[in-house]
């Protein structure tokens, strides 16, 4: 089993898109989030559930998409890292998740 760890940068742009959210829909953020937190949860014991990026077909990263939401990780021996959380309309570069 895998632990899950969540990257500062990745905290902080969910945060930013429930915020965003919330300006409308309070409720609606809250599930978003908790959401999130469920199907990355899950990766402890299904890392590799997550798919490769279509952008980056040859790559160690793959995806959790959760409307509207794209969540990037790549894992190891003994983690999951959740790297990068973007909205889903956004253009992905590869630099965004580093060079590996």
């Amino acid at each position: 089993m895998a632990e899950v760890v969540w990257t500062e940068p990745a905290l902080q742009e969910l945060d930013a898109i429930a915020e965003y959210i919330a300006l409308d829909n309070p409720t609606a953020a809250s599930h978003l989030v908790q959401e999130v937190f469920d199907k990355t949860g899950r990766l402890q014991d299904f890392p590799q559930s997550g798919r490769i990026p279509p952008e980056l077909p040859n790559s160690v990263y793959r995806e959790v998409v959760i409307p509207p939401c794209r969540i990037f990780y790549r894992e190891d021996e003994q983690r999951v890292l959740v790297l990068f959380v973007m909205r889903e309309e956004r253009e992905l570069r590869a630099f965004m998740l580093g060079n590996s």
